[in-house]
């Protein structure tokens, strides 16, 4: 069974990131050594490479590998950075990026999700990553501020208040969402502003406490 998960990986790698793209080595060989099906619930572990968005708890969804990847690659994550990972879930993202970034805070919301992303902290090692449980809207100050910013999952907006736990010449990547169209874009914080262009389509789920706030019409 193991042997069959680290073929599936690969082919992963090969056929969904390649292709798609994603070409930074470091990203792809992060992608390729973290067992993404411990990531998931056991009955969708035969599913755990797909390249589509996979529910790990109501309403909370672990990220498309192609869209992950991609937005991995944008963030150009080195080994010195410190990066705020949003809505960890099980803590896939906050693995992968801790095989490309110095150190990694990771948020989560969910208290089931959040034990199960400490088990497998312990488990693979990620002896650089540490869990922060908490409401995603609000990041975490405390150690602020962070080289790069990651959301696990779309946004309406990115909120003035993790806006400004970026470090100056940081940058933050996700994928907004208006009017039902997702986009990745990169914001990167200079003079103390943030300025972001678009990079590529993307639809993934929205991330809790990043949904559009209800307009009144008269």
């Amino acid at each position: 069974m193991l042997m069959k998960f680290v073929e599936t990986r690969q082919r992963m790698v090969e056929t969904q990131l390649r292709t798609n793209r994603v070409t930074d080595e470091a990203v792809l060989a992060a992608l390729a050594e973290v067992p993404r099906e411990l990531f998931v619930p056991r009955a969708l572990r035969s599913v755990a490479y797909v390249d589509d968005d996979l529910e790990i708890e109501r309403g909370r969804y672990l990220m498309e590998p192609m869209v992950f990847a991609r937005l991995l690659q944008l963030a150009e994550i080195e080994p010195s950075d410190t990066v705020l990972d949003l809505g960890c879930g099980t803590g896939y993202s906050a693995v992968v990026i801790g095989r490309l970034a110095g150190s990694v805070v990771a948020v989560e919301s969910s208290p089931t999700l959040a034990q199960r992303a400490e088990e497998l902290f312990r488990e693979l090692d990620a002896g650089n990553v540490s869990l922060v449980r908490g409401p995603l809207e609000q990041g975490h100050p405390a150690q602020a501020p962070y080289d790069v910013i990651f959301f696990d999952g779309a946004v309406a907006e990115i909120p003035a208040a993790i806006g400004d736990q970026l470090a100056e010449g940081g940058r933050l990547v996700c994928v907004t969402v208006e009017s039902g169209v997702g986009r990745a874009i990169l914001a990167v914080r200079s003079g103390g502003g943030l300025s972001d262009r678009p990079a590529f389509d993307a639809a993934i789920r929205l991330l809790p406490g990043f949904a559009p706030k209800p307009r009144f019409v008269f």
